[in-house]
C-alpha cells in the first residue's frame, strides 16, 4: 500500500523550502491522491508509462500496485535528491533527473513507441498558461490514441480548458489530501 514515510516528509519539506515553485505543495501527495491518479492508468495497455515530477515516489508506488510493471515506468524528476530517492526505492524504474517540461527532448530517440499514459505531479498552476498548454499538448502528442494525460491540481478548474483538439474531465476530488486535490484527465479527440 502506498504510504509516505517520515523521511519522505522531511525530504519533501526540504525541497519545498529550497524550491517552492518546483514543489508547489505543503505536504507530499496522500496515498488516496496517488491511488486516484494511478486509477486513471490502464495497466493492460501496452507501452511505457511516463511520470513527470514523481517527488517522493508515492504515485510511482501506486502505479506499480495498480499493475504497471516497474520497468515500463520512466520518471523525470527535477530535484536530484527526490530522483535518487525514487531510483533507490524502485530500481527497475528508469529515473531521469531534469526538467520534466523538456521531457520530449530528454527522451528523444530513446522511447520507441507512444506512451500508454502520462501522469503528472508537476505544480502546473505555478506556471504561466502558455507553459501549461505547451506541456499538456506535447504530452498528448506523445500518447497512444485514447491514452490519458493525468494531472492533479489544487485548483477548482483544470490547468488548461478543453479545446476541439482534446477533452478534459475531472476524474476525482480527493478530500483526503492536504490541501484537497482534483485529478484531471486529458485525452486527444
Amino acid at each position: 500500500m502506498a504510504v509516505n514515510t517520515a523521511a519522505e516528509h522531511l525530504n519533501f519539506l526540504r525541497g519545498m523550502i529550497l524550491r517552492p515553485k518546483k514543489v508547489g505543495a505543503i505536504t507530499p501527495s496522500s496515498p488516496a491522491l496517488a491511488k486516484a491518479i494511478a486509477g486513471q492508468v490502464d495497466p493492460a495497455r501496452e507501452g511505457p508509462v511516463l511520470e513527470l515530477g514523481p517527488g517522493t515516489g508515492i504515485v510511482t508506488q501506486a502505479l506499480i500496485e495498480r499493475g504497471v510493471a516497474e520497468d515500463r515506468i520512466i520518471a523525470i524528476e527535477y530535484d536530484p535528491e527526490f530522483a535518487g530517492m525514487v531510483q533507490k526505492r524502485f530500481p527497475k524504474v528508469r529515473v531521469l533527473q531534469g526538467d520534466a517540461f523538456q521531457f520530449a527532448q530528454m527522451l528523444e530517440g530513446t522511447v520507441q513507441q507512444p506512451y500508454a499514459a502520462i501522469v503528472s505531479g508537476l505544480p502546473l498552476l505555478n506556471f504561466p498558461v502558455e507553459t501549461r498548454r505547451a506541456l499538456i499538448e506535447s504530452a498528448l502528442d506523445h500518447l497512444q490514441p485514447g491514452a490519458p494525460y493525468v494531472q492533479f491540481s489544487y485548483g477548482t478548474n483544470p490547468s488548461i480548458p478543453a479545446t476541439d483538439r482534446y477533452t478534459v474531465k475531472r476524474a476525482a476530488l480527493i478530500w483526503l489530501n492536504l490541501p484537497p486535490a482534483r485529478v484531471w484527465v486529458y485525452r486527444s479527440t
